[in-house]
């Protein structure tokens, strides 16, 4: 049976989630979360998680998944798509929903992934240690592999390709020769919302305020206790802060790292002003890489309803 793939993005705070539901209960189908923080447990007010009852409503994949001890990636977020479209499929439901800001991941996908060395969490914190000891990371790089193409600041990437050679002895470039690309083989009709700025913003404040009274800080309090600081998603927006907030330390001397510029809020009223202005800078990110990125079909939360039903 044919599965109808249909992907909303969106910047934070632009709707997305709430036009997903909608369009989950009208057209009998499910929901792919495609969040980077909303697959934790444990992080449910920081993530802007669907309720437990909307969750009960319509059933959402790639939510509350890994422990916040895990790393995700976009290659995760592929295996778990492809084993929801086969359980939709299963189901004998005809559309699947993605829905989410990490678009980043949905281009890796649709694009194709390559697949990557499995490591132990033992042997993954070898290497780390092994990457973090070179006096230049990005210099060691190049001397392995002349041909790799990173920038010198894309300080992920490098590490990532760092991470297949210590793994594999096998410079990048070799070993992305010998393991190509898989594309996704199903097409994705791809929309985005468009809001005014001022008015998302808005939304943005609002919901960080709603965040600080459900209990974001308690949470964050009991994520640090259990899990400590070095951990992948402590560095998303809105638990950083909160986490500085908290410790009015910043993050990287809390991991033994070298320091980077931060701003830590004194109060919670600048905490709220200090998330809102960054997560207000991830959304404005999102939707340049959206337009840049991929072929989307652009328009108010209505008209994209009525796109995607038909009307």
């Amino acid at each position: 049976m044919k599965i109808r793939l249909v992907a909303i993005l969106g910047g934070s705070g632009s709707g997305k989630s709430a036009l997903g539901l909608e369009l989950a209960q009208k057209l009998d189908c499910e929901i792919f979360s495609l969040d980077s923080l909303a697959i934790y447990k444990e992080l449910d007010i920081v993530s802007a998680k669907p309720t437990r009852e909307e969750l009960q409503e319509v059933f959402h994949y790639g939510i509350n998944l890994l422990s916040p001890s895990q790393n995700n990636n976009a290659l995760i977020f592929k295996e778990l798509l492809l084993e929801a479209i086969q359980k939709t499929r299963a189901k004998g439901k005809k559309t699947l929903l993605i829905i989410g800001g990490s678009s980043f991941y949905l281009k890796s996908i649709i694009e194709g992934l390559s697949p990557m060395p499995k490591l132990t969490p033992e042997k993954r914190e070898q290497i780390n240690q092994e990457i973090q000891s070179l006096p230049n990371p990005f210099a060691f790089l190049q001397s392995i592999d002349p041909a790799c193409k990173i920038h010198p600041k894309d300080t992920y990437r490098i590490h990532k390709a760092l991470e297949i050679y210590f793994s594999t002895q096998t410079p990048p470039t070799q070993f992305f020769n010998s393991h190509p690309k898989e594309p996704l083989p199903y097409p994705i009709e791809s929309f985005a919302i468009s809001i005014d700025r001022s008015v998302l913003r808005e939304r943005i404040t609002q919901r960080t305020h709603k965040m600080i009274q459900a209990g974001l800080l308690e949470e964050i309090k009991a994520l640090i206790s259990t899990y400590g600081f070095n951990i992948q998603p402590i560095g998303a927006i809105g638990v950083r802060e909160s986490v500085e907030f908290l410790t009015q330390t910043p993050l990287e001397v809390l991991q033994n790292k070298p320091i980077k510029k931060t701003q830590i809020a004194k109060t919670q009223d600048e905490l709220i002003e200090l998330i809102s202005t960054h997560t207000a800078q991830l959304a404005k990110r999102q939707t340049t890489f959206n337009k840049t990125q991929f072929n989307l079909t652009f328009g108010t939360r209505e008209q994209i309803k009525a796109l995607i039903l038909g009307q």
